[in-house]
């Protein structure tokens, strides 16, 4: 009698499991195949190679670069900067030596100023007056050197010929042997005529020295040569706006 309750439980048992495998097979499998935790994780080790370390170029290597740069340099700017003519020289009114871009001439330059305006464009050495919304009149001009330059909108505020210089206590300073003060004419630095921008000591002026446009020479003022400097006196009003660009 237990022999047989004993087999009759044991077939219950099959069949209830072989009914339950069919309907969901995972339920068995998981009575019989209890799950494990996941290993844990293990990163590879890493395959790239170390950084470069840096290490300083050989003296050789550092003329080489310096050289290179130089040529450069020398091939895409002018000048960075020029020795002035001393107050008192007169080297005269013009310069038939100048390269053939630093003359007064009529460009073709697009603009969205209005007539009349000033744009100077110190990187290129070119004072820019606005005839219409394509042409302007380029004079070729002398900036301020390396540690002198600087951009902005200002206007003409004071007109003077032959003007007299005062030069400003800061360049005094950096300059001590200039005389305090000048009187204008043949010699006079800023030459024939001077343009004052705004209340700042900065002018659009003439020159003694001819030679020095299209260099970086100043203080911080923009030099033409002194037949340049009367015909764009003669053509602009105290009032004309005047932008000062970099780049």
């Amino acid at each position: 009698m237990t022999l047989k309750r004993t087999g009759l439980l044991i077939g219950l048992g099959v069949l209830t499991s072989a009914a339950l495998l069919y309907l969901d097979p995972t339920l068995v499998l998981a009575q019989s195949f209890p799950a494990q935790p996941p290993p844990a994780y293990q990163p590879a080790a890493p395959t790239y190679s170390p950084a470069i370390q840096y290490s300083a170029p050989t003296q050789d290597q550092a003329n080489s670069r310096n050289q290179a740069t130089a040529r450069y340099s020398a091939s895409t700017q002018h000048p960075v900067t020029a020795p002035d003519v001393d107050p008192g020289i007169d080297h005269g009114n013009s310069d038939a030596n100048l390269p053939e871009k630093f003359k007064k001439q009529m460009v073709f330059y697009r603009s969205v100023e209005r007539s009349g305006t000033i744009i100077i464009d110190t990187q290129e050495r070119y004072l820019f007056l606005i005839l219409d919304s394509t042409h302007a009149m380029r004079y070729g001009i002398g900036v301020g050197r390396d540690g002198f330059t600087w951009q902005g909108l200002l206007t003409i505020t004071r007109k003077a010929e032959w003007p007299d210089w005062h030069p400003p206590p800061e360049m005094i300073e950096r300059q001590p042997y200039l005389p305090r003060f000048m009187t204008g004419g043949p010699g006079n630095p800023l030459g024939a005529r001077a343009m004052y921008l705004g209340n700042t000591v900065y002018r659009i002026h003439g020159t003694n020295a001819p030679e020095t446009i299209g260099q970086a020479v100043s203080s911080g003022c923009f030099r033409l040569v002194n037949d340049d400097v009367i015909d764009l006196y003669n053509r602009v009003p105290i009032g004309t706006k005047v932008i000062v660009r970099q780049d």
